[in-house]
């Protein structure tokens, strides 16, 4: 029994036990029957967690927080890349159905009524994360919309007439950001702008190319809403290279404050969103409804904050 809680809980056990147990577990090789114990418990202490992508910083700082969260209660993640794809996420969810997870963390749904009903039938709760979904569902995260807006609103103050927007991937939060940067054009009186978008994979290489489409399409456009810091962070590059002075001739505005965006030259206006923090909070909310202790307050929204620097 001793052995019992000390693999289960270390902090259950003496430190001389523990060290004692520790030992016997490196000399005999032991490795815990996790199958078995999650027959004797119902419990798996496995989290799937799906995420967008492996190399974008947002979502490795993400899983950075659910890690911290999940690693000293004992869980073990099940990490999956979607790739952006929702059939690609449906696989994975199902996949991981099969190891019998106590919870998932998902950024993003993409808005499949089937994937929903699935997990509502295996009864295993999800938690979003990024998106503010509709309030039956748990989620921690910001408001897309809200963000969008406030960019918007920040250029027209600023005296930007011809707005542009550009975007990669076109993924559901890029279009919400997207639709709140539209209304607070409209709001102050301008048109939609002139916009280059593109289901590629974003990169900064990709930034130089779509601000090139975007000053070929109008020419007159003097400000660039681009839908993340790397695109922006590509767009500043190909001013410099065409000789266009920023802010002065065209303001440049990202999204989500990576870390070069503060220290490029001129350094990069953006949002700054709280990826850390996302990861954590949707974390811990999971595990309190896996406890059965689910918080009353069903959404969590964190925030987010324009960082207003050099570019615009």
């Amino acid at each position: 029994m001793t052995v019992s809680r000390a693999l289960r809980d270390p902090s259950l056990v003496s430190p001389a036990a523990r060290a004692r147990i520790d030992a016997a577990v490196h000399a005999l090789g032991y490795i815990p029957n996790r199958a078995a114990s999650t027959l004797a418990s119902a419990r798996s202490k496995l989290i799937g967690v799906l995420v967008p992508s492996l190399s974008n910083a947002v979502f490795v700082e993400t899983l950075a927080g659910v890690q911290d969260c999940v690693g000293p209660a004992g869980y073990q993640l099940l990490i999956g890349n979607t790739g952006y794809s929702p059939a690609r996420q449906a696989q994975l969810l199902s996949a991981y159905l099969a190891h019998a997870p106590d919870g998932f963390l998902v950024a993003g749904i993409d808005d499949s009524n089937a994937i929903r009903e699935h997990l509502k039938a295996s009864g295993v709760p999800l938690v979003h994360m990024f998106d503010l979904v509709p309030r039956g569902e748990w989620a921690v995260g910001f408001s897309q919309r809200k963000a969008g807006h406030a960019i918007g609103a920040h250029l027209a103050a600023r005296g930007a007439r011809r707005p542009g927007f550009i975007a990669a991937q076109l993924d559901p939060r890029t279009m919400q950001r997207r639709a709140g940067y539209r209304r607070a054009l409209r709001e102050a009186g301008l048109g939609p702008g002139p916009e280059i978008l593109t289901e590629a994979p974003s990169s900064v290489d990709l930034g130089c190319t779509l601000l090139r489409a975007l000053l070929a399409q109008a020419p007159d456009c003097d400000a660039v809403f681009c839908c993340n810091d790397d695109l922006a962070l590509g767009a500043l590059f190909e001013c410099q290279r065409l000789k266009i002075d920023v802010p002065r001739d065209l303001a440049i505005v990202g999204f989500n404050d990576l870390p070069f965006a503060a220290v490029a030259t001129p350094s990069i206006t953006t949002v700054a969103t709280p990826r850390y923090a996302v990861g954590f909070e949707a974390a811990r909310m999971l595990l309190r409804i896996v406890e059965g202790d689910a918080p009353r307050q069903n959404r969590i929204d964190l925030g987010f904050e324009l960082v207003v620097r050099e570019s615009g």
